[in-house]
């Protein structure tokens, strides 16, 4: 896995040991994705839920996010998280790791009054509904505001349909939604 932008391009992170369920996020999507959202990287809160390897986080702040809170619960993941973030040196101040169930993290986040204006849901595909339902409950705690934007990955012939998200964009194995006033 790569970076495909930003001060970090080109720079390989650490992608999960084979026989684990991690499923990274194509690089080819990525790069479409962080392509779309372009100028809305720059000084945004970055909210990675399943976070896996971490990468889409990283990509975000390689191109100019101000802070990334990554959600993960999978010991394995989180390790090779905390191994990625340490082989580029970043600053822990533009970084934060919970380390519990999607539900909780947001609930957290939401006490603390942490809102996200872009966001990366990367469920796994077994149980890809569970994304549908933590976006859910991000809009419902105003962890995504109205105007925020989050990709949801998904498996081939799916189609999300969330109460107060509109679509803005198919992409390669993904949806760019946004979310409504």
């Amino acid at each position: 896995m790569r970076i495909t932008g930003g001060s970090w391009a080109s720079r390989r992170v650490g992608g999960p040991p084979g026989g684990t369920p991690l499923r990274p996020t194509p690089d080819a999507l990525r790069e479409q994705a962080f392509a779309v959202l372009g100028p809305r990287v720059p000084g945004a809160v970055f909210l990675d839920l399943f976070a896996g390897t971490g990468v889409d986080s990283l990509e975000a702040l390689s191109r100019g996010a101000a802070m990334a809170i990554l959600v993960e619960k999978a010991p394995a993941a989180v390790a090779l998280i905390r191994r990625n973030f340490a082989a580029l040196a970043v600053a822990d101040a533009r970084w934060e790791l919970e380390v519990r169930d999607a539900a909780r993290a947001l609930r957290a986040l939401a006490g603390r009054g942490m809102s996200c204006t872009l966001a990366w849901c990367d469920p796994p595909f077994a149980s890809w509904e569970e994304g549908v339902e933590v976006l859910a409950l991000a809009r419902e705690l105003s962890v995504l505001r109205a105007g925020a934007e989050a990709v949801l990955e998904a498996p081939p012939r799916s189609e999300p349909s969330i109460a107060g998200f509109s679509l803005v964009r198919e992409l390669r194995g993904a949806f760019l939604l946004r979310v409504e006033a």
